[in-house]
């Protein structure tokens, strides 16, 4: 009787050490397969993320809010023409090169709204190319060796039954958690590039108020929050970097539950790090 509790008991623990290591290699994969995600999708342009969206996205801008962004140039245009000439002491001092200067600078403007769709990707070009500089320095891989694994399963061996079973539910409640957390970062992710796509279809509006001192703060403000979106995907590769360093620091093989509660730790860090990204870089550039 004994020996067939005995193998009963040997049949058990293999199966709940197979169970968890099974789990705990999803885990570590699919944080894995999500961190380099991050990394992919941030070092992409708005053009390549989605190009079909992308296009759609500035036919719209060309020919919706175009128009519209014209009436506004007009409406400026004739507003800094009449403060020009009106500015001389109400004519008493009038001088014909307020002409030329308000011609120059409404051509500037028109410059400026025709080509806006392209200083906007200009933006994005020159951040997405201090992402990829960023990118071959960071480490943006949480992989785990064989090694790590295989003396993480040995230390799961020498425990007793009871603590393999209790630790075989901790390894599904942080798996189902770090699913969780796995989505949100997908959701932070895809909703800066949204966030990029919806910024720019409205880009000629902003665009429109440059020829005038006053109402150019709009257009100023419009460009430093462009330079913040860019940016964000430097801080987002930042926060991946150092996550990858944290998950690789963990000591698998000495304290199982500390490590995996480690790991649940880092991602709920990684999380609450991707969230500050976006305000972090407006304040950097004084955007509103």
């Amino acid at each position: 009787m004994d020996r067939v509790i005995e193998e009963l008991t040997s049949w058990l623990k293999s199966l709940l050490v197979d169970g968890v290591m099974s789990v705990m290699q999803g885990m570590f994969q699919c944080v894995n397969n999500q961190v380099g995600d991050v990394a992919n999708q941030v070092a992409t342009t708005p053009a390549a993320f989605q190009p079909n969206v992308f296009n759609m996205i500035r036919e719209l801008s060309e020919s919706v809010i175009m128009p519209i962004a014209g009436m506004i140039l007009t409406f400026i245009a004739c507003y800094e023409l009449i403060q020009l000439i009106i500015a001389h002491n109400n004519l008493a001092n009038f001088e014909t090169w307020i002409f030329f200067k308000w011609i120059f600078k409404t051509f500037v403007a028109v410059v400026l709204i025709t080509n806006c769709f392209d200083i906007t990707m200009a933006v994005f070009d020159v951040a997405q190319h201090v992402v990829n500089n960023a990118g071959g320095l960071i480490q943006s891989s949480t992989a785990i060796d064989d090694s790590a694994l295989a003396g993480m399963r040995a230390t799961i061996e020498a425990m007793d039954l009871a603590a393999i079973f209790g630790l075989f539910f901790q390894v599904l409640f942080v798996n189902l958690a770090t699913e969780i957390l796995s989505a949100f970062i997908f959701v932070v992710v895809y909703g800066r590039m949204l966030e990029i796509y919806l910024t720019i279809s409205l880009a000629p509006i902003p665009f429109a108020t440059f020829g005038n001192r006053e109402q150019s703060q709009v257009g100023q403000n419009y460009l430093k929050g462009l330079l913040a979106l860019g940016f964000q995907g430097f801080l987002i590769m930042v926060c991946v970097g150092v996550y990858a360093a944290l998950i690789q620091s963990v000591a698998f093989s000495s304290d199982i539950v500390g490590s995996m509660w480690g790991i649940l730790g880092y991602t709920v860090l990684l999380c609450y790090s991707l969230l500050k990204t976006g305000s972090l870089a407006k304040s950097i550039f004084c955007a509103r």
